[in-house]
């Protein structure tokens, strides 16, 4: 490479599946001021979109407030906003765009190739508002299978500027880019770029290749920060630049932001993984992936098991016996994992030892053995790797009243079940009192008290968490405060907290008042 490419740096829009597009106000003025001083001509600061269901950030839909902001900040760059296309109409570009003119230079389109053709649409009344219009188009490495929709691409030189090939599983090498930009050149003179994913460590080098022939333009973040695996580091490709005499780069303000959102990393983790060079190399979808490592629920041997059942198209084949259904007890206490469940065990056990129609059941395995010497029924809500860790906490299966319960097949993780309980493990027939989730520890519990026929259930050891809690923790702490919104109107049970806890809505009591 001789001459350098157009750069744009796309870190808070590709960042904020992290972050839910939120972002630190004085992290954003120093990313920001960074830009400016560096040879990058481009950058994408986030999505503008329609209302969407749920709660989606600043940068998710970019307010006006927020742009002219942006721009005072980086006054000598062009701003880029991406619309996602399967969410956004022509019908909506005179409101969505209207109040971009003075801020964004170009549009970018994020696009499934079986909506090409309705892109289109879309791109040519973005042209008329006079931006420059990027095609983004997802699955790169299924081209060369389905590349039909670049058929669509003749005549359409004056409506796409750039036109992105967009590595989604960051699956490809440095052939298959040859490749699929010679397919593309076959189609049209449009301007190439190229978006690189970093499942197999590949973006540098697929980056490299895409510029040796012919793309203009590339894409890079902050760390890589991006979704699933991430992206092409921007410090990376600058330094190469740099030692390669192709620009030069002042060094000190990129390593202070660095440094910055380098702590951010270390709370989000974002960056490749076991996990995610399989589903690269495999073209599988890096939403569910990035779920499954994101909640820290499971071993990675499970992952990859999934993975590799996703792609051979096999279904979970392990069937367990169904955990029956009957009217067995009035009253179940469900333990979790804080530690109020050790701090007040005395008093649990003894409201347990007072109600003889009651059952005992484990949200998870952490505290079991704080009350392996509890004589009534107790059940084990096994998930991803609570099997490991019910085997270190009981050493002795042989003289308990325990059932070791699991999912309802088929499970997204397949099967895997220690032999010490094979012949105590059961299975859910459904988890029918919640759509939230049917592998979280909290949902089984409920869904074994529920099948137990109980009508009124004591939830013990759900503190909550603190203020200053992980990503994971977010992800787990937002998880279960649904599944107990659920619970809470589901029909005829009453639903107590006899312990302290931080989830709201939840009738409190003390575990105290209950026992004689």
């Amino acid at each position: 490479m001789t001459n350098k490419p157009l750069l744009l740096d796309c870190t808070l829009r590709d960042g904020g599946y992290y972050t839910n597009w939120d972002f630190d106000e004085n992290l954003v003025e120093d990313y920001c001021r960074t830009m400016e001083n560096l040879p990058i001509e481009y950058v994408e600061v986030g999505y503008r979109s329609i209302p969407l269901k749920g709660y989606l950030g600043e940068y998710f839909y970019c307010p006006e407030y927020v742009l002219k902001r942006l721009k005072k900040l980086m006054p000598s760059k062009k701003l880029v906003i991406i619309l996602n296309e399967k969410d956004i109409r022509a019908t909506h570009v005179g409101e969505l765009l209207g109040p971009c003119k003075d801020y964004i230079k170009l549009v970018r389109l994020a696009i499934d190739p079986s909506n090409f053709e309705r892109a289109i649409v879309l791109a040519k009344a973005i042209k008329k508002m006079g931006f420059e219009v990027g095609f983004n188009v997802m699955y790169m490495s299924n081209w060369k299978e389905n590349s039909t929709f670049l058929d669509l691409l003749e005549g359409l030189e004056d409506t796409i500027d750039y036109f992105y090939m967009v590595d989604s599983f960051g699956g490809i090498f440095p052939k298959d880019v040859i490749e699929i930009i010679n397919l593309v050149k076959s189609k049209t003179k449009c301007a190439l770029g190229f978006h690189g994913h970093n499942n197999l460590e590949m973006a540098m080098a697929n980056t490299l290749t895409a510029i040796d022939h012919g793309c203009s333009i590339v894409d890079a973040t902050i760390t890589g920060m991006g979704r699933g695996a991430g992206n092409l580091r921007t410090e990376l490709f600058l330094t190469y630049l740099d030692s390669q005499r192709i620009t030069k780069i002042q060094y000190n303000n990129l390593s202070v932001v660095v440094s910055k959102f380098e702590k951010l990393k270390a709370q989000f983790l974002w960056g490749t993984s076991l996990p995610y060079m399989f589903s690269g190399a495999n073209s599988l979808p890096q939403k569910q992936v990035m779920e499954w490592v994101g909640m820290n629920r499971y071993p990675i041997s499970s992952i990859v098991n999934a993975l590799n059942n996703q792609k051979d198209s096999l279904k979970d084949n392990f069937r367990l016996p169904v955990l029956q259904k009957e009217k067995k007890y009035n009253k179940a206490i469900i333990l979790g994992g804080g530690k109020t469940v050790r701090n007040n065990s005395t008093a649990i056990k003894k409201l347990v030892k007072q109600n003889n129609d009651l059952c005992l059941v484990h949200a998870g395995a952490r505290n079991v053995g704080e009350y392996l010497d509890v004589s009534c029924e107790q059940f084990y809500a096994l998930v991803g790797f609570e099997s490991e860790k019910l085997l270190e906490k009981v050493k002795d299966f042989g003289n308990l009243s325990q059932t070791c319960v699991y999912p309802p097949y088929p499970r997204a993780m397949g099967t895997i079940v220690p032999n010490e309980i094979i012949n105590l493990s059961k299975e859910l027939s459904a988890v029918d009192f919640t759509k939230i989730s049917s592998d979280s520890p909290l949902a089984l519990a409920i869904q074994i008290a529920l099948d137990k026929g109980v009508k009124e259930i004591f939830f013990a050891g759900f503190d909550g968490y603190e203020a200053s809690i992980n990503h994971n923790q977010y992800l787990v702490s937002q998880e279960n405060q649904k599944i107990f919104d659920d619970v809470l109107s589901y029909k005829n049970i009453v639903v107590t907290c006899i312990t302290p806890t931080k989830y709201e809505h939840m009738n409190v009591i003390s575990v105290f008042s209950l026992i004689k």
